[in-house]
């Protein structure tokens, strides 16, 4: 049996950035353990998450930055300073799934002579492969897939870097599935909602809590560069009837968008016409949601002012606690319907032919994922298991509490990370006669916020006292739905590996719950992590950089 100090569940970037970080802050002492179910390390964005999700760019840093930083000089290296490569980069926060999965595996082999990597291992989240024992999970089981071999590992601290929280549920760690109702936590979005895309709550908001979760999807990389497309085929178990309302949005251009309001619902009329309706998707748009990455390829997302895109909501409610065997049925499902989804939009009879003619040149981009018929390896989990932890992030977390300039939301004094994106979540039912959206599918704008520690620490009453959970963190979840983007994710994971290595160094027998936060804190302020954002922070020497950060979290100098 194998020992480490540090275990990671989960090659996720959040994952790959706390056993970056554990190495670095240790300066290469700490023996770390990576684990991942995949053939391939990187998470969503090594699968089709190439538009980075980001409300304020700047508002994380650290190795989130790095990884940005990296992602733009690499398009500057191979292309040139001045190439369309480099300007459809954004800066570095726009890249193709083989760029993120290049730029991550950097940072890995980086680190590889403390940090050992092991792929095709499958944790099954059952209490008899996490053993707890005087509140510390001592050791893991794994089935090494390639082998179908189990192995297990021992380890002092623990990440769950996960998108399902399987670690925290095996441990026996307390957790949150579904959504809350409005008087749990008196929150904006919570529970039952029908709501116009950009647009008031509308027929049907009951605010009601329920047992759902969002949907999933995969981010395809898509192109209709006639040198790199692979037309969709028809997948095997084509269901066609899955897709025939969707004619009818076609027709009408209805849509889920306040624009829409006073259109929708009506009657289609001549299909030979195209429609005009305000704010309509039209073309590729009435899909997904494109948005472009260098090299003519896009991140194919869900289209949010669609009634059926490729999201596949209610079908996968039991994915957080299922097993492995359910879950990859699910994603074949998925896959399924996806391609069937493009497949019936360019070939079916009875779709438009002037829409059928708008997005035949469209397909998969055949430099991505080779090995798997250019489809993505994994499926965008976008909530999974949530801590119960020692501090449970709700929207009120992301809103400000007053109102004018400098209004921000609360500050909170052991802030391990700042973040910023709206308040989202994708729907958590199917279209619905009557309705104006899918429940579910929601936004809500935010500013700037800082995430507490807490929130990847479990309840102490849990009695686990050396896993830190990262990704699955604690929240509502509406709260959730903000903290669930890879730049919060990457930094959550760099404090996470820093808490761990501080741990280590302190003998590695202290609770993850009672680390120095002032000194966690500040190794991570050492690293370029922004912990509260403040306007023009980068222009900033690294000692007022520093120093204006500890006076707003702390009220006082460093």
């Amino acid at each position: 049996m194998a020992s480490y100090d540090l275990v990671i569940l989960g090659a996720t970037p959040g994952g790959i950035m706390a056993a970056v970080a554990a190495s670095r802050v240790s300066n290469n002492t700490a023996k770390v353990l990576l684990l991942d179910r995949n053939t391939h390390i990187g998470g969503l964005p090594a699968n089709g998450l190439g538009a980075t999700d980001i409300g304020t760019r700047g508002a994380t840093a650290g190795l989130f930055q790095e990884f940005v930083n990296r992602v733009k000089q690499h398009y500057v290296d191979t292309y040139g300073v001045g190439s369309k490569q480099v300007a459809d980069s954004s800066n570095g926060y726009h890249f193709e799934p083989k760029v993120a999965l290049q730029v991550l595996q950097g940072f890995l082999d980086e680190v590889k002579g403390c940090v050992e990597v092991k792929l095709e291992r499958q944790f099954d989240a059952e209490s008899a492969y996490a053993v707890v024992s005087d509140e510390k999970l001592s050791k893991i089981r794994v089935l090494d897939r390639s082998g179908d071999q189990e192995e297990w590992y021992t380890g002092k601290y623990f990440v769950d870097a996960t998108y399902e929280g399987d670690l925290i549920g095996a441990a026996g760690i307390p957790y949150f599935v579904g959504r809350e109702s409005n008087t749990t936590y008196n929150e904006i979005g919570a529970g039952v909602v029908y709501k116009y895309w950009n647009g008031p709550e509308t027929d049907g908001t009951t605010h009601q809590g329920d047992d759902t979760i969002q949907s999933f999807n995969y981010r395809l990389s898509i192109t209709r560069d006639p040198t790199n497309v692979h037309m969709i085929p028809k997948p095997d178990n084509y269901n066609r009837s899955e897709y025939v309302s969707i004619i009818a949005d076609i027709i009408t251009g209805c849509h889920t968008g306040i624009l829409a309001k006073n259109y929708c619902p009506r009657t289609p009329s001549n299909p030979n016409i195209r429609p005009k309706i305000p704010g309509q998707p039209n073309g590729i748009w009435r899909l997904i949601n494109p948005v472009r990455l260098p090299n003519n390829k896009f991140d194919g997302n869900n289209q949010q002012l669609a009634f059926l895109s490729t999201d596949l909501p209610e079908e996968n409610w039991p994915y957080p606690t299922a097993n492995w065997t359910w879950r990859d049925d699910f994603n074949a499902r998925l896959r399924s319907y996806t391609l069937g989804l493009f497949y019936f939009a360019q070939n079916d009879k009875e779709v438009p032919k002037w829409f059928r003619d708008d997005i035949q040149s469209w397909g998969l981009a055949k430099d991505e994922y080779e090995d798997n018929d250019f489809f993505p390896r994994q499926v965008y989990v976008r909530e999974g298991r949530r801590l119960h932890g020692e501090y449970i992030f709700t929207s009120k977390d992301a809103i400000p509490v007053n109102e004018g300039l400098g209004a921000r939301p609360p500050i909170h004094s052991d802030s391990v990370t700042s973040s910023h994106y709206a308040l989202d979540s994708h729907a958590v039912r199917k279209r619905e006669d009557g309705r104006a959206n899918l429940d579910g599918m929601v936004s809500y704008r935010t500013q700037p916020y800082t995430v507490p520690y807490g929130v990847m620490v479990p309840i102490r009453d849990a009695g686990v006292s050396n896993v830190l959970a990262p990704v699955p963190v604690s929240g509502s979840h509406i709260g959730f739905s903000t903290l669930r983007m890879e730049p919060c994710w990457m930094a959550l994971g760099q404090a996470a590996g820093t808490a761990a290595a501080l741990l280590l160094h302190d003998g590695g027998t202290a609770a993850v719950h009672d680390i120095n936060i002032d000194k966690l804190q500040m190794s991570l302020l050492h690293q370029n992590a922004t912990l509260i954002h403040i306007p023009g922070l980068p222009t900033l020497d690294d000692k007022e950089r520093i120093r204006q950060q500890w006076r707003l979290l702390k009220g006082r100098d460093p």
